[in-house]
């Protein structure tokens, strides 16, 4: 079945914290002598046969790694259970992961990237397998912080299905801290987020992370 446009859809955009977004030749064209003047003056020789195309390049690349902002359409899609308004029935954890994603951080515009894992407890209605992998692209190839990454996979998924219980985890690499600062290459940052039967019931969330191969 399909989302209809009502108070459902209304609270599903809402989660998604959607931009739709437009650029105009003039804004591009603008964009990437904003580009070339900072590059240059960073100290990269732009008349180079390899770079003299990097202004456009980079403009291209951070419209494309931010496009999450747009939405997805095929993400308006669920599917009923065999539950028919029993509050109490609720099928077993449907968990998929690792899903590959790659951000920016917000604070410097670095990458940040890693692997998330996100299960829930249906209850009415389900998502396909395909669409999860979707939802942390969605709200990863944004400007972002990982915090609020899982938060918005969790609020969606709520919006969405309605469930027993959400669950995602997530670990990553932050290139703001590798490349600059402290510039430690090695440590991930693992951030966990729980809600509804999750939240309360430790076993459920052990189970979780052992499905994930994280036990902790």
């Amino acid at each position: 079945m399909h989302l209809k446009e009502d108070i459902e859809e209304i609270d599903v955009s809402a989660a998604m914290h959607l931009r739709p977004r437009q650029f105009s030749l003039e804004q591009t064209n603008k964009f990437e002598a904003y580009v070339a003047e900072i590059l240059t003056a960073l100290g990269m020789d732009l008349d180079a046969p390899a770079t003299v195309d990097t202004p456009r390049r980079y403009v291209r690349a951070l419209i494309d790694a931010t496009d999450g902002y747009e939405g997805d359409p095929k993400l308006l899609r669920v599917f009923e259970t065999e539950c028919r308004g029993g509050p109490d029935c609720r099928t077993s954890q449907v968990i998929e992961g690792p899903v590959h994603f790659f951000s920016l951080c917000e604070h410097h515009a670095l990458p940040f990237f890693g692997h998330a894992y996100v299960g829930y407890i249906a209850h009415e209605h389900i998502i396909g397998l395909s669409k999860l992998t979707r939802l942390v692209r969605l709200f990863s190839k944004r400007f972002a912080v990982q915090e609020r990454i899982g938060e918005e996979i969790a609020d969606t998924l709520e919006a969405m299905l309605q469930p027993h219980g959400v669950a995602v985890y997530l670990e990553a690499h932050h290139l703001c801290t590798q490349m600059r600062g402290v510039q430690e290459v090695s440590p991930l940052t693992r951030t966990t987020f729980w809600r509804g039967g999750y939240d309360g019931d430790p076993a459920l969330r052990q189970e979780f992370l052992a499905a994930c191969g994280r036990e902790r």
